[in-house]
């Protein structure tokens, strides 16, 4: 419905830790050393007032890996205290997917639910206990969600597409028909890369009645893990894009970031890296500041056009549901492959774990918890498939939350996946909206791979990697394809 008042609020706030925190996003523990850069959390508060009706829509986007439900909960359950008339399914929050923020629950495809950091790495760590992060990361959260809400202010909204080279496919495919993430690019039977690579950058800009702008939500196919060995916390290439931004547009603006459809995608150069390297040499810039210029200048070169048409009284609508989804199907000799893997991987960890006891000067040494905690991580990942596809007949579909956003011309369409590249490709190509934009990580991360990706296997086309398979991807999106046509069709 056609806004009568429209209004924004922005908010960004700090969540990094004041201790050290178990690093999500490999398989080893790492406990961070030190900060690199803040990781934050960036909230926008829209409301939409008709003679008939106010409604609310919060956008939040978080520097980590996920979101975890138990964290969502939080952040929810902290927020509507905070903010009475505001609902649960109003709040949509999702992350940049940087591998070097703090652990945040619960990892179901390692089978662990619980919140200690020995259910996830399998040895005692001296570090921040989960649960403890999560309530000082939620209360910043639910506190910027509230700051956000009394800052808003009448506001239009402009948007547009602009390109900037971000993200590339990581999946390498071989003659013999197998495919690798990060595979060798120089081996003599590399044959291409898997997938297709979506360079467009999606904008949205808020502005107030004097059309100064006051927030972006800049959305890309691409996750943040350029530095995602680090043992230090940071925000990885969102830091520097917030820096550059704000260097050439000014330090109140907000920037939202979003990452697309993007499960086979990264910001690692596979093809003349060589080449790559000499030119940032050259340039005397390292990745992540070369990324944040390509972003920013993609932005200003839109950011003119875009200011051409600013609607202050957009259609304003929103939808949930719960949707039902195939799920991943593991072979009788895949179960049998996984079970040795995890044997293999258990027996590596109680040797380890043995060492380690009755050594117990081994733990002074520096990153001594690499190699325990990496074969128990793989064990639980491997054991947690078998366990799941055990269950398969009792529960035969994975329920998904699905989010639908309207705002003027434009929808956002938030999943919980690591959703591979085309299934957001099929969305956006059959979309009534005249923009969309598609934001992964909205939930726990799993991925969710393309049928040529399962056909080359390897790591995040595999049973271990994904809940959901390519029969839930098609699903998928044709639920939110019905789902985003239903709010244009409805009017």
């Amino acid at each position: 419905m056609k806004s009568k008042d429209f209004l924004a609020g922005w908010e960004q706030v700090d969540i990094t830790p004041e201790e050290p925190v178990c690093l999500c996003g490999q398989f080893h523990a790492r406990i961070s050393e030190g900060i690199k850069d803040p990781i934050t959390a960036t909230v926008v508060f829209f409301e939409s007032k008709t003679d008939e009706k106010t409604s609310i829509a919060v956008m939040i986007s978080c520097d980590l890996v996920a979101i975890p439900e138990e964290f969502r909960k939080a952040i929810v359950k902290k927020a509507t205290r905070l903010i009475p008339d505001l609902r649960e399914e109003e709040i949509i929050i999702s992350a940049t997917h940087t591998h070097t923020a703090p652990e945040v629950g619960e990892d179901i495809l390692r089978g662990t639910r619980g919140m200690t950091i020995k259910d996830i790495y399998g040895v005692e760590l001296p570090v921040m206990k989960i649960s403890n992060y999560i309530d000082f990361a939620s209360t910043k959260i639910a506190g910027g969600i509230k700051s956000a809400w009394e800052k808003r202010g009448k506001s239009g909204i402009g948007y547009g597409q602009g390109f900037a080279v971000v993200g590339f496919n990581r999946r390498v495919a071989y003659y013999d028909g197998h495919a690798k993430m990060y595979g060798n690019t120089s081996d003599k039977n590399f044959s291409h890369i898997e997938g297709y690579e979506d360079h467009t950058l999606n904008i949205m800009c808020t502005f107030d009645p004097d059309k100064k702008l006051t927030g972006l939500v800049i959305n890309i196919s691409c996750p943040s893990q350029v530095d995602e060995q680090l043992f230090l916390i940071s925000a990885d290439f969102w830091h520097q894009v917030r820096q550059e931004i704000k260097r050439r547009l000014g330090n109140e603006i907000f920037v939202l970031g979003q990452c697309s459809a993007a499960g086979d995608i990264s910001p690692h150069v596979l093809l003349c890296k060589q080449t790559h390297q000499r030119m940032l040499r050259l340039s005397e810039r390292d990745e992540r500041q070369d990324i944040a210029i390509r972003i920013a200048d993609g932005l200003l070169r839109i950011l003119p056009d875009i200011e051409k048409e600013i609607n202050y009284q957009p259609e304003f609508d929103m939808t949930h549901k719960k949707i039902f989804l195939s799920p991943y199907k593991v072979e009788q000799q895949d179960i049998k492959e996984f079970s040795e893997e995890a044997k293999k991987f258990y027996k590596q960890y109680l040797l380890l774990k043995k060492e380690i006891e009755e050594n117990p000067e081994k733990k002074r040494q520096a990153r001594w918890y690499v190699d325990i905690t990496s074969n128990f991580r793989r064990y639980r990942w491997y054991n947690a498939c078998i366990e799941r596809a055990k269950k398969i007949s009792k529960n035969p579909k994975i329920p998904v939350d699905i989010y639908v956003l309207r705002i003027g011309d434009i929808v956002f369409a938030p999943n919980p996946f690591e959703l591979y590249l085309d299934y957001g490709i099929r969305i956006k190509a059959q979309s009534a909206a005249t923009q969309t934009f598609i934001v992964q990580l909205a939930g726990g991360g799993t991925y969710l791979p393309t049928q040529r990706a399962v056909k080359g296997r390897s790591y995040g086309a595999i049973g271990p990697s994904c809940l959901v398979g390519p029969e839930g991807g098609k699903e998928f999106v044709e639920k939110t394809l019905e789902m985003i046509n239903n709010l244009w069709s409805e009017k």
